[in-house]
């Protein structure tokens, strides 16, 4: 899934390029994504964009006009800029914003925002919301502060008996945070993923801290140095430990190792974050029993 930093550049990106265009007309090919139907997709037609963000994982583009597109990729979904317009052949298409844009001068170029999603779930989703409504939507008004540039001190914030695995990625807590880039965080502050958030001391707390900035904007920086429009589908995420179990800490060069879920795998240090303790792996425990 698309987390903070992939969020984040994808926003700046399409802002640079998209800021001041001209809709020409908005069409949801996938129509299970469209959650919203007042004011309709067709409202967008003739405004201007006015800028492109993110809030948490969300992608929000927001128009002169004062309309606001908010826009989740779930895990599959990617928005993409082209100077063509999908063909008929085109199934991976749920959202299509066809916009004219002009620099100074320069002719105008006719772009396509594409909204596609690979896979069967199809689940990323569009709202079209009037701009001062879109901080009261339950998909904004329920998300935490932001993970990045400014997170919150976090001992009250994470004071509860839950793993900070878990915890630093519940957007109700925390917004922008996910699975890649909480194995990277919790490695970088040397914490266990089983740590419960109950059990942070205030040192380590501000360490946590620390890391989810230092981490975050490492990434941000990253992308901002590779990649440019147009965005490709899998970008080079600057991972250290996450995917990486059974290589050598890249801090102290023991044996990183994982425990896996039904869905996901965390990736650790012993060394680095519990102790030097090899934590149960939930795969052979069912092949054990």
């Amino acid at each position: 899934m698309p987390e903070l930093p992939e969020v984040e550049i994808t926003a700046r990106l399409l802002d640079s390029a998209l800021r001041g265009a001209r809709i020409e007309s908005a069409v949801a090919p996938g129509i299970n994504a469209l959650k919203t139907f007042e004011p309709p997709l067709t409202a967008l037609a003739g405004d201007e964009i006015a800028a492109v963000r993110r809030r948490g994982k969300h992608l929000v583009i927001e128009t002169a006009g004062g309309l606001a597109l908010l826009i989740h990729l779930m895990s599959a979904g990617r928005l993409q800029l082209y100077d063509k317009r999908a063909g008929p052949r085109d199934r991976t298409s749920r959202l299509l914003v066809r916009v004219t844009a002009q620099t100074p001068g320069e002719v105008p170029r006719e772009l396509e925002l594409r909204l596609r999603e690979f896979g069967s779930k199809q689940a990323a989703w569009v709202k079209v919301l009037p701009a001062d409504a879109l901080e009261q939507d339950d998909a904004v008004a329920t998300l935490g502060p932001e993970a990045w540039p400014d997170p919150p001190t976090l001992s009250d914030v994470l004071d509860a008996p839950r793993p900070l695995h878990a915890i630093l990625r519940d957007q109700r807590v925390i917004a922008g945070i996910g699975r890649s880039w909480v194995d990277e965080i919790l490695w970088e502050a040397q914490l266990s993923p089983y740590k419960r958030g109950a059990d942070l001391q205030p040192p380590e707390a501000e360490r946590l801290r620390a890391a989810i900035v230092e981490t975050l904007g490492h990434a941000i920086a990253h992308y901002e140095d590779v990649i440019e429009l147009p965005i490709p589908d899998k970008l080079p995420m600057p991972l250290r430990i996450h995917r990486h179990h059974g290589e050598p800490c890249p801090r102290c060069a023991s044996t990183l190792e994982a425990v896996h879920f039904e869905d996901y795998v965390i990736a650790y240090c012993p060394a680095c974050q519990t102790e030097g303790r090899v934590l149960k792996d939930r795969r052979l425990s069912r092949l054990l029993r």
